[in-house]
């Protein structure tokens, strides 16, 4: 690990454009820890519940042991912590000097429980997988932490469902990180528009008669692409996409290409799962016990999370340890995955960790 850091460092000094190629899949190590016996809140059990993770970077302990430069990012709906080795991510934030600088911070990329190569219906449950919620997959972040040696995370950051995430911690473990960042949600419960979406998604899937209770043998097709539809439409950045496609006939190319793209990557039953795995949050009534430091950030232009709500702000007043940061909309803002174009908000996360450095 360490040679291959220092092989980064000198291909990022020498050349900076060459930070565009570096290959973040073959530098990161990739785990699994097997957490037994875990109890879901919904009172199911699964007798082993695989985590896995992938790391960038060497944790760093000090006299008593304690890993201290420990960084968690998770994941949002249907993501993996993979998805954070992507260019406009990554490039931004791990290289010499940047502001996740892998050779000062171990990040650590959760994939979540029902997400990526953790456990979930797909791997053969199907409908009788336990029931999660937000509070389980915390739980098993926290447990996953513990097993890797990490008592006290120097920084929890979080897009989307990870940014949701993060408030569950701010509240259930207040203590537990130095520095909080949510990207891209709100502190209230999933209603309105936000949870018609969702359960138009999930009734797409259940109306399809090859669904069969979630006992098919292949993807239910039309509701699996019904499903995947509207995810895509809760994404769109309309400002973005009118500029970079602006024509009927490049609309309709991007759009094929996202969908079947998008299609290969899904299992119908465990999209029910993560889609709905946010039925009971709702952090609002307790956002007085949050004593982290946070940075958070929403765009705009998110058709997930509204500004014009008023919902941010508000929440805001109340958590003396909150700094509150809206993006404004523009054709190079992504909407919802704004979250991952780091250089909209890189400098947001460079003053955290310079106030919250002792």
């Amino acid at each position: 690990m360490r040679r291959l850091l220092a092989l980064l460092a000198l291909l990022l000094a020498a050349a900076p454009a060459a930070a565009q190629q570096v290959d973040w899949a073959a530098i990161i190590t990739q785990g699994d820890v097997t957490l037994p016996n875990f109890r879901f809140r919904s009172g199911e059990t699964l007798p082993e519940l695989r985590m896995h993770y992938a790391t960038l970077g060497t944790p760093r302990r000090d006299a008593a042991g304690n890993i201290v430069n420990a960084v968690m990012v998770l994941h949002g709906t249907g993501g993996s912590g993979r998805q954070f080795i992507v260019p406009q991510f990554a490039n931004e934030l791990y290289g010499p000097g940047q502001p996740l600088d892998v050779g000062r911070y171990y990040v650590i990329l959760p994939d979540n429980i029902g997400h990526g190569r953790s456990s979930r219906p797909s791997d053969g449950l199907r409908m009788r997988f336990p029931h999660y919620d937000y509070d389980d997959m915390v739980e098993a972040q926290r447990q996953l932490l513990r097993r890797l040696g990490v008592a006290r995370l120097r920084l929890i950051m979080g897009t989307s469902m990870g940014c949701m995430h993060i408030f569950v911690w701010a509240e259930t473990h207040p203590d537990f990180a130095r520095a909080m960042m949510p990207l891209a949600c709100l502190p209230t419960q999933i209603a309105g528009h936000n949870r018609m979406w969702r359960q138009l998604a999930v009734q797409g899937i259940r109306a399809d008669p090859a669904w069969q209770e979630g006992n098919y043998t292949a993807q239910p097709a039309m509701g699996l692409r019904t499903a995947v539809s509207i995810l895509q439409v809760a994404g769109m950045a309309p400002l973005w996409l009118q500029r970079e496609y602006p024509t009927r006939d490049d609309a309709d190319a991007y759009l094929a290409g996202r969908v079947e793209r998008d299609l290969a990557s899904r299992d119908a039953n465990d999209l029910i799962y993560q889609l709905e795995s946010s039925r009971n949050y709702d952090p609002l009534p307790n956002l007085e016990r949050i004593r982290a430091p946070i940075t958070w950030v929403n765009s705009a232009d998110d058709f997930i999370n509204p500004p014009e709500y008023g919902v941010a702000e508000a929440a805001a007043r109340r958590m003396p340890s909150a700094r509150y940061i809206l993006i404004p909309r523009s054709a190079d803002t992504r909407g919802h995955g704004t979250h991952t174009w780091a250089r909209f908000w890189k400098d947001a996360l460079i003053d955290l960790l310079r106030r919250t450095e002792n």
